[in-house]
Order: C-alpha cells, then sequence, then structure tokens
C-alpha cells in the first residue's frame, strides 16, 4: 500500500504547476506590498495621535521659546528612557553569551562515559524485574548444547594436500557432484 503512494504521479502537467507557482507567488508580492502599505498607514496614524503638528504661527517669542524648552525636555526623557532600554538589552545580551559559554563548557565537562559490559546472570536480571516474587531460578547455560573438545580437534585435523591436486579434482561437473555429496554427508 505505501509503495502506491509512492508510485502516484501528479496529473498536473509541468507547464500548469509552473503557472500556479507564479501565480501564488504574483499574490504573495501583492499581500506583502498590502502589508507594507498598511504598516505605513499605521505607523502615519500614530503619529498623528502621538505628535500633533504644531501651530507656531500667531505665537510670540516668548512663547516659542517655551515651547522650545518643553520639546527639549520632552526629547531628553525620551533620550534617556532610550539609553535605559539598550543598557538593558546589551546586558541581556552579555547574559546570554555567558550562559551559552557555561551549557558549551557543560556540555564539554560532562561527556558521557563509554558503556561498560556488565554479566549478569539471568536469575538477577529477573529478580530486578519481578522483584521478591521471583522464586523460579532459571540456569540458561545448562541448557546450552555442550560441545566436546575432542570432536572439534578430530575436525580441524583434516589431511592436507596439494591445494591444486583439489583444485583439478573439484573442477568440471563431476568435481562439483562430489562436493555436493560431501555435503550430504554418509548419514543420507
Amino acid at each position: 500500500m505505501k509503495d502506491d503512494v509512492w508510485k502516484w504521479k501528479s496529473k498536473i502537467s509541468a507547464s500548469r504547476k509552473l503557472m500556479l507557482k507564479s501565480l501564488m507567488v504574483a499574490k504573495a508580492k501583492e499581500e506583502l506590498e498590502q502589508e507594507l502599505e498598511e504598516k505605513e498607514e499605521e505607523k502615519a496614524r500614530y503619529l498623528e495621535e502621538k505628535a500633533p503638528p504644531i501651530q507656531t504661527s500667531g505665537m510670540s517669542l516668548a512663547e516659542l521659546q517655551t515651547l522650545c524648552q518643553e520639546l527639549h525636555a520632552k526629547i531628553d526623557v525620551v533620550d534617556e528612557e532610550r539609553y535605559d532600554i539598550e543598557a538593558k538589552v546589551l546586558h541581556n545580551t552579555r547574559e546570554i553569551k555567558d550562559l551559552n559559554i557555561k551549557v558549551l563548557d557543560l556540555r564539554g565537562k560532562f561527556k558521557r562515559p563509554s558503556l561498560r559490559r556488565v554479566r549478569v546472570s539471568a536469575d538477577a536480571i529477573l529478580r530486578s524485574l519481578l522483584g521478591s516474587k521471583h522464586k523460579v531460578s532459571l540456569d540458561l547455560r545448562a541448557n546450552l548444547k555442550s560441545v566436546k573438545k575432542e570432536d572439534t580437534e578430530k575436525e580441524k585435523t583434516v589431511e592436507v594436500s596439494d591445494w591444486r591436486k583439489n583444485v583439478e579434482a573439484m573442477s568440471g561437473m563431476e568435481g562439483r557432484k562430489k562436493m555436493f555429496d560431501a555435503a550430504k554427508g554418509p548419514n543420507q
């Protein structure tokens, strides 16, 4: 079933795909331009609300001077706030860098140890899994097939002869039949 999903081919031609892709890009471009225009309008509206245009016509020199002093005082307050915010941002970025360095140091110091092979008996595993409920003892080694050492030594002492004669004797169909019969064994 999974293979069928991957073998499925789209029924849309390449030119149709390209046209759809270009339409999507054009639509995205329009939306992006619209979003930028909305941001500009929002900015203009905010500025009109927060900073209305100043009417200086018909003001005397003393009134203009007091207006300028008020504006300078407001500018000073805004500059102080901006400076405080910049200082906080710099402090936070330094803190973030320091913490990142500490994290990297901790990763470097505490490397995971290489795992070691631990011999645990089946009884110990069952005891750890089942707790005190486990009473039956399993001796897995007793169930393994025992191999006598003498049998393995007899099998290893095969007659050593010239390998070239062996290759010549085994070449052709007769040799393959001999190998097949030897593989079956004398019991069969």
